[in-house]
């Protein structure tokens, strides 16, 4: 489900609220023609990363990265997203991903996402290869590689009339429904001394299923680039991350670009960092979506990161609360950044 097609749906329902209390039967075709509009984003089977793979959680965005830190990493995240919104959605995620030997790493996430009367739950298994192509000039290669999950469920038993008519009665108003779906993603990730870039894509197979129309997407691949460079300071205390983030979807061509930009201050027994993410929908004339204020902390095994969303578009006409984002994470076997190929030594 993107901003742009809640924005659209919401101001059309608003601009009939009138209409609806004379006419009980349109607001239920509203409420149906706003769970197909859901449904028809919500089985991409990849949520959305929104800043996660800026508060430390680069698994999130590509299995190439599993396994790339010399450590057993777990992540808890929560996404709330729209604050002060009846039924907005919700996502809470965990994930762990861990490095084997020296060209193996495994990941593991499971996800449940909540969005008014839709679910979704699922998962994924990722497998990483890490080469490293030179050890004085600190150069590796990474290929990684996940198979998805996803449980989608729409519950029309929930829809109340709200005094408008019989609610469940309304012949417009069909059964709960759900499907499952299985898909593939792969990525590559290639790094030397400071710098890297990452490609991947996601929802590799055609979607075959169509449980409400004949008009749902059935191209749902995604297509991702993100690249960036770490500057050191003189005194190596300071770190200066530049990066930029690509998606684009081949189902209806939209596109969507991050700028970010991260501080990092190194401490004996972790580091601290802020950061600032913009966000771009390129197919609507490079418009700005939303800025997100980041910040975070590591020290030693735990850690913990947060960002803010706030929307700069007519979207925020809907709601001015934006939405946060929370990161909990606890690194087993933390101090093990002995090896010449983890991405923190």
């Amino acid at each position: 489900m993107t901003i742009e097609n809640l924005k659209e749906t919401l101001h059309y329902i608003d601009n009939k609220k009138n209409k609806r209390k004379n006419n009980p039967m349109k607001k239920y075709i509203f409420i149906i023609a706003f769970a197909f509009t859901l449904m028809a984003n919500s089985q991409e089977f990849k949520l959305s990363p929104y800043t996660q793979y800026l508060v430390e959680n680069t698994f999130a965005i590509s299995p190439a990265y599993a396994g790339i830190d010399d450590v057993h990493k777990l992540r808890l995240s929560g996404v709330f997203q729209w604050v002060g919104m009846k039924n907005a959605p919700r996502t809470q995620n965990i994930s762990y991903d861990t490095r084997l030997n020296e060209q193996t790493g495994l990941g593991i996430i499971l996800y449940n996402d909540t969005n008014g009367a839709t679910q979704q739950m699922g998962g994924q298994l990722s497998y990483a290869y890490h080469l490293t192509l030179s050890d004085a000039d600190e150069e590796y290669l990474s290929f990684g590689i996940s198979y998805k999950f996803n449980h989608f469920k729409i519950s029309t038993e929930n829809f109340g009339d709200n005094g408008y008519g019989t609610g469940q009665d309304d012949p417009h108003v069909g059964a709960s429904q759900s499907t499952s779906n299985h898909n593939f993603e792969v990525g590559a990730l290639y790094r030397v001394e400071r710098y890297f870039v990452g490609v991947n894509i996601s929802n590799i197979l055609n979607k075959n299923i169509e449980i409400f129309a004949d008009t749902e997407p059935i191209k749902l691949r995604n297509y991702y680039a993100y690249t960036g460079y770490t500057f050191v300071s003189d005194s190596e205390e300071y770190e200066y991350e530049p990066s930029l983030y690509f998606k684009y979807f081949e189902g209806d061509g939209r596109s969507v670009s991050d700028l970010n930009f991260k501080v990092r201050k190194i401490t004996d027994d972790g580091y601290m960092w802020a950061g600032i993410n913009s966000r771009f929908l390129n197919d609507q004339g490079f418009n700005p979506l939303s800025i997100s204020p980041l910040l975070g902390l590591k020290k030693d095994k735990f850690y913990v990161g947060m960002g803010y969303q706030f929307n700069i578009n007519e979207a925020v006409d809907l709601n001015h609360s934006g939405t946060p984002l929370l990161v909990l994470g606890y690194d087993f076997d933390a101090g093990r950044y002995k090896t010449s190929w983890s991405s923190r030594k």
